[in-house]
């Protein structure tokens, strides 16, 4: 079983930053790829940014350009950076764990609220 906290999230300005945190507990070494959604009132999670084991990244194309996506291995850690936030960017930003046999877990999310 693997446990997922995000931490990170609040009010920022348009154009303005914030770095979320993805920590991961429990079972790590079953997880193949670590994502971060994003969801609005209403609407289903969308992939923002993935990272996977191996480094490699794949993005929305919405942030892409804007937002960074990283892991501290040492930390079992996935951060999500995100730069030139816009109003759109507001919502509830979850991070979720794939693993190797299937299936996945999600942490508890992480509001994000960009003011105009």
């Amino acid at each position: 079983q693997v446990q997922l906290v995000e931490s990170g999230g609040g009010l920022v300005q348009a154009g303005g930053s914030l770095r979320l945190s993805c920590a991961a507990s429990g079972s790590i070494s079953s997880i193949k790829a670590t994502g971060w959604y994003h969801q609005t009132p209403g609407n289903k999670r969308e992939l923002v940014a993935a990272i996977d084991t191996g480094g490699r990244t794949n993005y929305g194309d919405s942030v892409r350009g804007r937002f960074i996506i990283s892991r501290d291995n040492a930390k079992n850690t996935v951060y999500l950076q995100m730069n030139g936030l816009k109003p759109e960017d507001t919502g509830v930003y979850y991070c979720k764990a794939d693993f190797d046999f299937g299936g996945g877990s999600w942490g508890q999310g992480t509001q994000v609220t960009v003011s105009s």
